[in-house]
């Protein structure tokens, strides 16, 4: 428990210092949501800035931020100019598209990368991990941004995928498995982007750590006492390299969390992505600092998992 403390400690400090510079940054940019009207000749300068004071952004920083922090302990992010209404609630309607994308993704990423940076492991020096190595640096060659263009392409020519949306029309008239596979089929080519980013990273970790465990004197020795390969594999060698994989599983959450926002404003996912692009275009720094905010608590939150669990696995970290 005083491990989790300290960890639950590090991470509540470091949303503290992010909300702190995001707030800091927000105020130090030019302009605000009234900064539209300024170009309206109709719009008089005592009327903009009646409204920035009816707003409170004539307030001085501690007090804005003061009311800021209030507002996400209670839960509703501030108030949307831009949306006329709390920052909680547009929020929360987004937050499971995004968690739908970001969590299938990771999982995919995982499932294929872990027996594919195994099997690299296990024939390195061959002609196939030469082949394997290629295509994975090909794949992490290409932007993530090209390859949801090229998707996109792909869907609008050929139709068998959806270009944008997460359901079809008349989804709640369907039945249940029905509206899986409706959501499953416009989920397919964003993952299938978000999966292809980031297969190159993890399976050269995966491969890298398992070579590391491979080459290591107790691996000799269970060769030695005939151990069978499949179970030197998976049962001793997969356990000892699992420390820098748990990290990096940790980390890979809130990277995919990052960049399916770019990909949700490109293939017309309705996460977060879009709002953010919107909340970004109009200045509404409060929905701008929500989005940020969300995005590094689930950095936190990865991490902290991924540190519970490495608690669990070495020994080492126990007895510090």
């Amino acid at each position: 428990m005083r491990y989790i403390g300290r960890r639950l400690l590090h991470g509540l400090l470091l949303l503290v210092a992010v909300s702190l510079l995001s707030f800091v940054f927000a105020d130090l940019a030019p302009g605000d949501y009234f900064s539209q009207f300024l170009t309206d000749p109709t719009v008089s300068p005592e009327t903009v800035a009646a409204l920035r004071a009816h707003s409170g952004l004539d307030r001085p920083f501690p007090v804005r931020y003061a009311a800021w922090v209030a507002s996400v302990l209670r839960g509703d992010f501030g108030y949307s100019l831009a949306f006329n209404s709390p920052v909680g609630p547009l929020l929360w309607t987004r937050v499971r598209a995004t968690l739908l994308l970001t969590g299938t993704a990771t999982l995919l990423a995982w499932l294929i990368a872990l027996p594919l940076g195994i099997w690299n492991a296990t024939v390195r020096g061959t002609w196939c991990d030469s082949l394997s190595q290629l295509l994975l640096s090909f794949l992490l060659s290409i932007p993530d941004l090209l390859l949801a263009i090229v998707f996109l392409m792909l869907a609008v020519e050929t139709g068998y995928f959806p270009a944008g949306g997460m359901v079809s029309p008349g989804w709640s008239s369907l039945s249940a498995p029905r509206r899986v596979c409706d959501v499953a089929w416009h989920l397919a080519l964003p993952v299938a982007v978000l999966v292809l980013g980031m297969l190159p990273i993890l399976v050269r970790h995966v491969r890298a750590s398992m070579a590391e465990a491979i080459d290591s004197p107790f691996a000799l020795s269970a060769r030695a006492q005939g151990i069978p390969r499949r179970r030197l594999l998976f049962r001793h060698l997969l356990p000892a390299a699992a420390n820098p994989l748990v990290s990096l599983a940790g980390v890979s959450l809130g990277t995919l969390l990052s960049a399916s926002l770019l990909i949700e404003v490109v293939m017309g996912w309705p996460g977060l992505g879009p709002l953010f692009l919107e909340a970004i275009m109009a200045r509404d720094f409060a929905l701008v600092l929500a989005v940020v905010m969300l995005s590094a608590s689930f950095l936190v939150i990865g991490n902290l998992l991924a540190d519970i669990l490495l608690y669990r696995l070495d020994p080492r970290i126990r007895i510090k």
